[in-house]
């Protein structure tokens, strides 16, 4: 027994409660519990019945049936005609229903899928239509990239939805609708300054042009006063993204154990230098928890954990990142 307790008190003197090693060991240790709750989060998604969300092969996906087949290639062209002028991305969803998620929470899982736009500029537009949802889960959703929600702001998302498109959909005219609002979307983007497209100089007139043109409608009543709306505040409906439950018990156990000491021990030390936060190993930990709270909040289903392009088509997000910011409606 004396042997056992000398052994204890030796692995005391060798890991001290305040060493800086066993709160990298700790936090390292807790990095595997967040990405198994991570995973655990994407299979509670999937008991649950949550809607998958869909491949991005194009920038028209129509699981809902409600455009032709010319229809849809006609707005597929417009959009990529748009893209290559501009170098902005959007693209338009349209599925039966979200339920039983919110079309809020369903719409920033595929924006954070897609992740449509340019990386570092987040100029991606994500137009998403759920035909059979009920009201309470709304039926139209702009789900507005980073980059854009100086001009494409809360406000102006949903005088897009409400002034444009659904008074077209109101007479169960879906393509005009849709036209005329990814015309009002590019013509509000076209306010942004935004980087000129690989390759080229930016044609972002002409491009908005060609869509004014498929959609022969699109101006947006009041749009003049996009500049003065871009303070306005967010409905909270609106900017909803959901939180999922599978990272609570790892972010608990992070914060008690690693965070509270540091805290406590820096105290103490005066932050000297040495300890857990000014080591290296404390920085790149931080990198990823931050990525993996960031995957488990937007509800982990068909999420990615780096940038980059998409495979499985013609059509491929270009690393653009969304905050929730844009509007939903109803018709």
């Amino acid at each position: 027994m004396a042997r056992r307790s000398g052994g204890l008190a030796e692995h005391a003197r060798r890991w001290p409660l305040g060493s800086p090693w066993l709160r990298i060991a700790l936090g390292l240790a807790l990095v595997v519990l967040l990405v198994l709750g991570v995973a655990g989060a994407s299979a509670y998604a999937a008991d649950a019945g949550f809607v998958a969300v869909p491949a991005k092969a194009a920038r028209v996906t129509d699981q809902a049936g409600m455009l032709t087949a010319q229809q849809r290639s006609s707005l597929e062209a417009v959009l990529a005609d748009y893209e290559r002028k501009s170098g902005s991305q959007i693209a338009v969803l349209l599925l039966p229903s979200t339920a039983p998620e919110a079309i809020e929470q369903y719409s920033i899982r595929v924006a954070d899928a897609w992740k449509l736009g340019r990386r570092g500029v987040d100029d991606g537009v994500l137009l998403v239509v759920a035909k059979d949802n009920p009201s309470s889960l709304r039926r139209l959703r702009i789900e507005a990239g980073r980059g854009v929600q100086g001009t494409l702001t809360d406000a102006q998302s949903k005088r897009v939805l409400q002034d444009v498109i659904a008074p077209h959909f109101r007479q169960n005219d879906f393509y005009g609708g849709l036209a005329a609002g990814v015309s009002a979307i590019a013509t509000l983007l076209d306010k942004e300054r935004l980087p000129a497209p690989a390759g080229g100089t930016p044609g972002v007139q002409g491009g908005v042009a060609g869509m004014a043109d498929a959609a022969g409608a699109g101006a947006i009543p009041g749009a003049a006063g996009g500049a003065r709306d871009a303070g306005a505040a967010r409905d909270g409906a609106d900017g909803a993204s959901g939180w999922s439950l599978g990272w609570a018990l790892p972010l608990l156990l992070f914060g008690v154990f690693v965070l509270l000491p540091m805290l406590r021990g820096g105290r103490r030390r005066g932050l000297r230098r040495g300890g857990w936060g000014s080591d290296a190993t404390g920085v790149l930990l931080g990198a990823a928890l931050g990525n993996a709270l960031s995957a488990a909040s937007r509800g982990g289903s068909g999420g990615s954990w780096g940038g980059g392009d998409f495979g499985g088509g013609g059509f491929g997000g270009g690393g653009g990142t969304f905050d929730g910011g844009g509007a939903s409606g109803d018709w």
